[in-house]
């Protein structure tokens, strides 16, 4: 496979997809930024709204475009497309409606760039991601989903604020399923070296607390203001630059399972190891009885939309 172009294409440019875009152009990782969509007037809006930004950011070519040959040699697309979760809804709510996009648009994707790796970031995004793993039948590691990484994001994020620490400094995960059946992963939980919970200042309460106020966030963010498009934003662009730069990085992202603790058939978060290819190997988590149950719990119930 080659790698030169640093061009990035990102289908559905939404509230997600767009801040994405913006998020991406201020990390100079990018030569080519493609806006791929249904209206090609709104996304000349979008392309002429970042160009006029270009002077105060690292210069990269974008194009608004609905012809799905501008998506020819992307090292990276970012999918977005698809309905969004409204108030009330969970994002298996949106199976039937995002599986039907999906399969409307992973053709003209694969036909026009086959060696590109795709991040899937559309919801129900563990059930879009096997989807598509399954239709495309590219190697593994080349189709992911964003999964918890916002999600573990959003949890050191609440952690901190009892620990009294830098989130970055807190290497705690939530795994599984991007939605209800998520789980934190706090048995082997590190701080400094030191297992979070032998922390004088740790508090399981306090840090199941911590859980459920990243696992409701979205809902809580939908609730007032409509959507979810910042941290998402953001950890699009971080998950794109790690590729980008082959950085090997470990992060919590949905990819199928063979044999994951004796799981298999599913997309599911998991650490992975992230370069230039996509995921490049998974690391298996040390889980504890009750976070094994957890895990299986994931597994049973996204299989039932499969």
């Amino acid at each position: 496979m080659k790698f030169d172009n640093n061009k990035v294409s990102i289908v559905g440019c939404g509230n997600v997809g767009m801040t994405a875009a913006f998020s991406l152009l201020h990390t100079g990782l990018v030569n080519e930024l493609v806006l791929f969509g249904r209206s090609k007037a709104k996304l000349m809006g979008e392309q002429l709204d970042l160009e006029h930004a270009l002077s105060y950011l690292p210069h990269a070519k974008i194009q608004a475009s609905e012809s799905w040959s501008d998506l020819a040699n992307s090292d990276v697309i970012v999918y977005a497309a698809g309905a969004a979760q409204k108030p009330g809804q969970t994002r298996l709510d949106l199976v039937v409606t995002n599986v039907k996009i999906l399969e409307s648009m992973l053709p003209n994707i694969i036909r026009h760039a086959p060696n590109a790796v795709l991040l899937i970031v559309t919801n129900p995004v563990d059930i879009l991601t096997y989807k598509a793993y399954q239709m495309a039948g590219w190697p593994k590691g080349r189709i992911f989903g964003s999964g918890t990484a916002l999600d573990t994001a959003r949890f050191r994020f609440h952690l901190s604020e009892f620990l009294h620490l830098n989130p970055k400094s807190i290497h705690a995960y939530i795994l599984g399923e991007h939605g209800d059946n998520s789980f934190p992963v706090i048995s082997s939980a590190t701080v400094g070296g030191q297992r979070l919970n032998n922390l004088d200042t740790f508090s399981e309460e306090q840090a199941l607390k911590a859980y459920k106020q990243a696992r409701d966030a979205a809902y809580c963010i939908i609730d007032c203001k409509g959507a979810t498009c910042y941290g998402i934003g953001v950890v699009v662009s971080n998950i794109v630059s790690k590729i980008l730069q082959d950085a090997r990085t470990v992060m919590p992202l949905s990819i199928p399972l063979h044999q994951y603790h004796g799981h298999s058939g599913v997309a599911l978060s998991v650490p992975c190891v992230l370069g230039r290819a996509g995921v490049q190997d998974t690391l298996e988590a040390k889980l504890d009885w009750k976070e094994q149950q957890q895990l299986e719990k994931a597994v049973v119930t996204l299989k039932q939309y499969l």
